[in-house]
């Protein structure tokens, strides 16, 4: 999540009040009183504000843990390099699903914290207790794919499926090298491990956005920062594909109303009004969404919109792979269960059929630590402890089997 998203929360209020009822203000600016004490624990990075509130999500990697860059000055025509020596690892199995990937869980396998003290064989036991057949997790560096391979072979003999997405920041010079670099990253994570889906990026369209914007047009977003992450979602997808050919895309998931940076990667355009860019294709629409978010099918900025509708005519299947909670949730615990089984897994799962929703993955499994973005788990950060959500998310999926 970012600040200044949750900053930008609080202007849409006051533009909204001209025209809110006072029940409805009050509820709003309740929603961003306690959401703006959320953004403090951090977030994965607070570049360009944001409209409203973004999601829980895997946190961008540092500076330091990117590679250094591959190719970084070769001319733009040559952006799709070979692959790298030895790049081709046609003995790696695959990470892959036997059944449903409906019901899904988060979690940060390469996280210090809970993830740590937990080990992988209770995590699995817990995702089998709840259901769940999917598990996403984080990864940016070598060292961090090889523990993931390590738990996703582990979880795969029980029917967990694991799935990484490969996070890469936005601290490049120009689109190039931006693809360069992320080339040579993707390349080096899938390596180690073949799955049957990647995800490239994570949230990246607030950090292009120009200011306090709902993010759906094109001008609600920098020019110059969208092209450097256009190359990197190009970068890691080229990489993939030149040693993994048959891996599934899914690109990297954005919330709230964000649409603005999906749109212009499938449409070869950008904000400055141009066309004829390089066309971003992936396989899969990932979607983030949460507690104080609203209705999907008309969630309102400055104005509303049908979200899940523009990312149905996109033309790919959709994953919501975060569903989650607001950790100050203005509500008892229970509340919370109740609202996350009901308005969110449930409103969610009723017009699947209809926008082409193919999972539903709750975000997340452990509360963070306190450094971390908040308590977002349906755990709590010991690893052991069960919040009223869990029994709830265990309940759903038991009563709503996919």
């Amino acid at each position: 999540m970012t600040k200044n998203s949750y900053i930008s929360s609080i202007a849409r209020i006051f533009r909204l009040r001209r025209t809110a009822s006072p029940g409805r203000l009050s509820t709003l600016l309740s929603f961003t009183v306690v959401f703006m004490l959320a953004a403090c624990g951090g977030g994965s990075g607070d570049g360009g504000g944001g409209a409203t509130t973004t999601g829980g999500s895997q946190s961008s990697p540092s500076a330091a843990s990117t590679p250094a860059e591959g190719g970084a000055s070769a001319p733009l025509a040559a952006s799709s390099p070979a692959p790298a020596s030895g790049a081709a690892s046609t003995a790696l199995s695959v990470i892959a699903p036997s059944g449903s990937v409906f019901y899904g869980m988060n979690g940060h396998v390469n996280a210090a914290g809970p993830y740590t003290t937990s080990t992988p064989e209770q995590q699995l036991a817990q995702l089998k207790d709840l259901g769940v057949t999917l598990y996403r997790s984080d990864v940016s560096t070598v060292a961090g794919a090889q523990k993931l391979a390590s738990v996703a072979q582990m979880m795969a003999e029980s029917g967990v499926t694991v799935y990484p997405v490969l996070l890469q920041q936005l601290n490049f010079p120009d689109e190039n090298s931006a693809y360069q670099a992320s080339y040579t990253l993707a390349q080096q994570i899938v390596n180690v491990q073949h799955y049957a889906y990647y995800e490239v990026t994570n949230e990246l369209a607030p950090e292009c956005l120009v200011g306090w914007v709902d993010g759906v047009n094109s001008t609600d977003y920098k020019n110059d920062c969208f092209q450097i992450a256009r190359g990197v979602i190009r970068g890691l997808i080229a990489g993939i594909k030149s040693v993994d050919p048959a891996g599934k895309i899914v690109i990297g998931g954005n919330t709230w109303m964000h649409l603005g940076l999906d749109v212009m990667l499938a449409n070869g355009t950008q904000p400055d009004g141009t066309s004829g860019h390089p066309v971003v294709t992936w396989d899969i629409t990932a979607w983030h969404w949460y507690s104080e978010q609203g209705d999907i099918t008309h969630a309102c900025g400055t104005l509303c919109y049908n979200v899940i509708g523009t990312l149905q005519s996109l033309g790919k299947p959709i994953w919501i792979n975060e569903v989650g909670m607001r950790p100050n949730f203005p509500g008892t615990a229970d509340q919370a269960a109740t609202f996350m089984a009901n308005n969110m897994m449930g409103a969610l799962l009723a017009i699947a059929p209809q926008y082409n929703i193919q999972s539903l993955q709750v975000y997340e499994l452990y509360d963070d630590p306190p450094t971390g973005q908040g308590p977002y788990g349906i755990m709590l950060n010991d690893g052991v402890t069960k919040k009223p959500t869990y029994t709830a998310v265990k309940n759903f999926i038991a009563t709503n089997p996919r």
